[in-house]
């Protein structure tokens, strides 16, 4: 495969995923306002930190206003890793690799860029409550999913599809981990409180998790939760089993049996994820949350240059995408 077609084909998935979860990041957050007690600041300002987009969004906004934050997440085409963005530049992608997609793939992938744009010009931030537009494409991405893993043969192009969706997924999962650390409460005395356990809750939903979290550990506690998004070998969201799957899909690219590593992308995503595999929860949150989670970003950053570096820069002169994300 061309090297240009499989960058194509790798961004198409991480930047569809990408959109996915900016749409989970906003629709939780306004669940999670509409829970708190009427006397409690609504606090937008975390979501923007955890997306690593606060200079920017400070760049062009003079407060951390609702529909500020919503347009600059959603909407904004100034901001490289908006919803509206990120779709935008999935669509591009996929029009550069039509052959290797499946009409049906085209077309949703297409109609779901349409509803983008048209929310966009109908003011769709502006609504007193736009979260059915959150879940309309949360619903339509999902669907691009089912229909991929119906209609597309699972040769070298999906395995990159696949490598691009689970890394991005590994970020943002620890990205709205991280925004739980964010979110300021009242005072200590808050944490284990009601309104700490609106805030774990939220944080469950808005990975479609909570009722699976409920099932496998029961009562909602921070460990458990920590446990469960990051370590967890069976949730489809935890970063353990992203990075996991994305391993295993560098493999099949590479023809790799799994013993060892034949590159250094495939070196680095092994040694995260033994990591992972490894690491407890308990030291995890004594040795601090927010630092365990910085730092897992910064590797899998790292991966994904070397990712570039090895399968993007080495076939065609072309000028590569690059990581957006902060």
């Amino acid at each position: 495969m061309l090297s240009r077609v499989a960058n194509s084909i790798y961004w198409l998935g991480r930047y569809l995923e990408r959109a996915e979860n900016y749409a989970r990041f906003i629709d939780v957050n306004f669940n999670l306002m509409l829970d708190l007690p009427g006397d409690l600041k609504e606090q937008w300002e975390p979501l923007v930190m955890a997306t690593g987009d606060k200079d920017l969004f400070q760049a062009t906004n003079k407060s951390y206003d609702m529909q500020e934050v919503i347009y600059f997440l959603a909407f904004s085409e100034e901001n490289p890793n908006s919803l509206i963005s990120s779709i935008s530049k999935a669509r591009e992608n996929a029009r550069m690799v039509r052959e290797n997609l499946s009409k049906e793939t085209w077309e949703k992938l297409n109609e779901t860029y349409h509803f983008v744009k048209k929310a966009s010009e109908n003011k769709t931030w502006k609504k007193e409550d736009p979260r059915s537009f959150f879940e309309s494409v949360k619903s339509q991405i999902l669907l691009l999913y089912g229909l991929a893993d119906s209609t597309v043969a699972r040769t070298e192009g999906w395995y990159f599809r696949q490598l691009g969706q689970y890394l991005e997924r590994a970020d943002k999962t620890s990205r709205i981990l991280d925004v739980k650390y964010h979110i300021l409460l009242p005072s200590p005395k808050e944490v284990g409180s009601p309104l700490d356990f609106l805030h774990w809750m939220a944080l469950l939903k808005s990975v479609t998790a909570f009722n699976t979290y409920r099932r496998l550990y029961g009562n909602i506690d921070p460990s458990g939760v920590v446990e469960f998004l990051v370590l967890n070998k069976y949730f489809p969201r935890s970063v353990f089993f992203c990075l996991k799957e994305a391993e295993q899909s560098l493999f099949k690219i590479s023809g790799s049996n799994g013993d060892g590593y034949s590159n250094k992308a495939e070196k680095s995503i092994g040694e995260l994820r033994s990591k992972l595999e490894f690491d407890d929860v308990n030291d995890i949150i004594a040795t601090g949350l927010h630092e365990y989670l910085e730092h897992l970003q910064v590797k899998i950053n790292h991966i994904s240059n070397q990712i570039n570096d090895n399968y993007f820069q080495i076939k065609d002169n072309f000028v590569s995408q690059t990581m957006e994300q902060g």
